[in-house]
């Protein structure tokens, strides 16, 4: 009885231990890494209060203590890479352009890094039962720049200096002879920020949230171009399951031009 309770004990107090442990973000560039605690970035000078009036995880108005994510990775390490990997801690990997958190600096969106201060916790999300926090990508006047929704990592993890999907993925890019006009090249662009978070494409990709749209089958090849539209529109009207993730993207988060030109992709990877 005494052994046991001793072994009950110190399971007990590895478990508070392992919790006690403040979460961490890193940060890395090629052979460079680094890792944050809230802390730490609260206690940069640069840290400051600010009011997103339409925040897309919590769809109100939100106040943050954050960091510029410019100023967060650097000039230097800025210039080596054109995109960035924001991966959350439930698999979810936005692939950020670099020009776009750049032009945060000449009049476009402008990109933050919230930081959640544990002696003043977030509140819990919408429906479920824990906050964005600790470390939560956000962006004041996302409309200048086109942000999108899935743009908005939430839970994040790591941020990590990268090349473009299509670069390293290959298999993912529309046929080169595709004119620069044509609809599957713009929706290989929109696939990119708000499918690839989630999804991959044939191999292509980082996610592990939601199931690879090219292999084995391609859902064009399956489901007509109204029948993808209305499952992209609203899943839940299509089919559902318990452990469905995909929430809806209406006109506010994915345009309905952005829509064909993504069908455009699916319908053009299903024959390349």
């Amino acid at each position: 009885m005494g052994k046991a309770f001793l072994t009950l004990s110190i399971v007990l107090l590895a478990t508070v231990s392992a919790r006690a442990e403040p979460a961490e973000l890193t940060l890395s560039f090629g052979d460079h890494s680094e890792r944050f605690t809230a802390a730490q970035l609260l206690a940069r000078p640069d840290a400051a209060r600010i009011t997103i009036p339409g925040d897309v995880s919590y769809r109100s108005k939100m106040v943050y203590r954050a960091v510029p994510l410019l100023a967060l990775i650097g000039e230097e390490a800025a210039h080596a890479y054109d995109t960035l990997e924001v991966r959350a801690a439930d698999g979810f990997v936005s692939q950020i352009p670099l020009v776009t958190v750049e032009k945060g600096a000449e009049g476009g969106s402008v990109a933050w890094l919230a930081v959640e201060d544990p002696s003043a916790p977030w509140p819990p999300l919408p429906g479920k039962d824990v906050s964005v926090g600790p470390f939560y990508l956000v962006w004041e006047h996302p409309e200048r720049s086109g942000i999108g929704s899935e743009l908005w990592p939430y839970q994040t993890v790591s941020i990590t200096g990268v090349r473009s999907p299509a670069h390293r993925w290959p298999q993912m890019a529309v046929d080169e002879t595709l004119p620069a006009d044509a609809p599957a090249r713009r929706g290989q662009t929109v696939f990119t920020m708000q499918c690839m978070p989630c999804h991959r494409m044939k191999g292509a990709g980082a996610a592990d949230v939601g199931p690879d749209l090219g292999a084995p089958m391609n859902p064009a090849r399956y489901m007509s171009p109204a029948g993808l539209r209305a499952l992209i529109r609203d899943p839940k009207a299509v089919r559902t399951w318990p452990g469905q993730l995909m929430p809806a993207f209406d006109e506010t988060k994915l345009s309905d031009a952005d829509l064909d030109a993504v069908i455009a992709y699916l319908s053009h990877m299903a024959e390349h």
